[in-house]
């Protein structure tokens, strides 16, 4: 294994000042992957002024050429996309088949992007509305990029979460400098190399890979930057917020999410979709099944049908088809969820099935009875485990729903229109989902969180639109 070169300014190179590199290795077994340079605080520097002179370049690119450019990395997404699953699989230690999933959407997403880059559209103001003076005036908005925008990942979708930011952001005629996760930073750096041998021009895009105590202040505090793009820790973005400036910031940050279950849900359809929900990528998804509020009348029921569904998961090499769920990205989460797991069982919760410990997976759990206020429901596991909890009635399952410092996704199970009407004016979430729950993402749709779980919107659309800023525009006539 080659060490790689950074990515810096659209253009592979040494690194100016860290010399240092990092061998990534399957969370599984411990293997290596691959090698990788790291930057440090000369990198920084050399990428932030390759951006600000590539920023003035691609905002004076038409649009309809950007899209070309974007258009021809799709598919070279596409034509990479095999290689794109085994990379994620191995450095994430994501199934394959959950891996091939994941790469497989990249194209279309780049294609979204590269349209919704091209729609810019603006308004005109009625300034003859304006009392005494106006008709003689004509006015309009307009939107342009920010200029640089840095994008910071996590590593629990390096290629989704990469290109949720990445795409929209070039799209809009941004340039970027994007820090992906030290621990899977090899699929970021593939899915970069489809925009530069796309044909990106020089200085639009750099890839920082290093620890996010060398770099991440560096970058979030420069007066360069004007928008911040993160996905991560709530901790991690409450410091970005105290320290970036006055810049854009889109922050879509921690969760813990609720599903309530109705007495007149159908708790066959609840129960698949919680066993799906709770444990796809061994849990580490903001926007996985944590906590269940069910009514008492059918607790029993729907735990009957649940557990059998959660000890149905194969568990095992992510790299085998027959795995249906992968390992804990490192051993310190996997101990990290165990410890959480036999302390909510310390608390007075039970254990299920599940929650034993193997390396750097943990199996399946399902943890019942467990306190509303507890730990185990109030702070983000990010793991494979699911806690249920009890709701006498509606409100008490709403207050529930809402009774964490997160709102990033729920779900609802029900054959009542008024109930579910109910749910979606009254839970605090930035998505609520109907009869599923909110482990389900259409790419092309808004998606960002309250409360706690951040602020901004993510989905080509919404984040073209976070990307750009808007002129106003005034044509001054004479007077008639």
């Amino acid at each position: 294994m080659e060490p790689t070169e950074l990515l810096i300014g659209s253009r592979w190179q040494a690194s100016t000042g860290s010399g240092r590199t990092r061998e990534v290795k399957s969370p599984f077994d411990g293997s290596p992957v691959g090698t990788v340079a790291l930057a440090g605080p000369e990198d920084v520097e050399t990428a932030l002024a390759a951006a600000e002179r590539g920023a003035a370049v691609w905002r004076r690119t038409p649009a309809h050429e950007r899209m070309t450019i974007l258009l021809r990395a799709a598919e070279l997404a596409d034509e990479r996309a095999g290689k794109i699953a085994q990379t994620i699989s191995a450095e994430s230690g994501k199934t394959i088949t959950e891996a091939t999933g994941e790469a497989s959407r990249s194209g279309d997403l780049i294609r979204l992007a590269a349209f919704e880059g091209t729609q810019l559209y603006g308004e005109t103001l009625p300034l003859d509305a304006n009392r005494g003076t106006g008709f003689d005036k004509v006015g309009f908005t307009l939107r342009q990029p920010c200029g640089v925008v840095v994008a910071i990942t996590p590593f629990n979708y390096p290629a989704l979460l990469v290109l949720h930011k990445l795409a929209p952001a070039l799209a809009a005629g941004n340039a970027v400098v994007l820090k992906p996760a030290t621990s899977t930073p090899l699929t970021a750096l593939e899915l970069a190399s489809c925009f530069v041998d796309a044909g990106l021009p020089e200085g639009v895009l750099s890839v920082l890979v290093g620890s996010g105590g060398v770099l991440g202040d560096l970058l979030v505090t420069d007066p360069r930057v004007r928008k911040i793009s993160f996905t991560g820790s709530t901790t991690t973005g409450e410091h970005i917020a105290r320290v970036a400036g006055v810049k854009k910031l889109s922050l879509e940050l921690g969760a813990s999410c609720p599903v309530v279950i109705l007495p007149d849900a159908d708790l066959e359809l609840a129960a698949s979709a919680v066993a799906l929900g709770g444990y796809v990528n061994a849990g580490q998804v903001c926007i996985s099944v944590q906590r269940v509020i069910t009514h008492p009348s059918v607790t029993s029921d729907f735990l009957d049908a649940l557990v059998p569904k959660v000890e149905a998961i194969q568990t095992g090499d992510p790299s085998s088809t027959e795995t249906t769920m992968g390992t804990l990205i490192t051993t310190a989460e996997a101990e990290r969820v165990e410890r959480a797991i036999a302390q909510a069982a310390t608390d007075g919760a039970r254990i299920l099935t599940g929650g034993e410990r193997d390396g750097a997976v943990v199996s399946p759990a399902v943890v019942a009875d467990v306190h509303p206020d507890s730990a185990f429901s109030q702070q983000e596991l990010f793991g494979p485990a699911v806690a249920v909890s009890s709701a006498a009635d509606w409100e008490s399952a709403i207050a529930q729903a809402n009774g964490t410092a997160y709102g990033l996704g729920a779900g609802v199970f029900t054959s009542d229109v008024a109930g579910a009407i109910r749910a979606v004016r009254e839970i605090d979430a930035g998505s609520v989902h109907i009869n599923w729950t909110p482990l389900w993402r259409a790419d092309l749709m808004p998606y960002g969180g309250l409360k706690g779980s951040g602020y901004g919107k993510e989905g080509p659309r919404a984040a073209v639109s976070e990307m750009t800023e808007v002129k106003t525009i005034v044509l001054h006539g004479r007077p008639w």
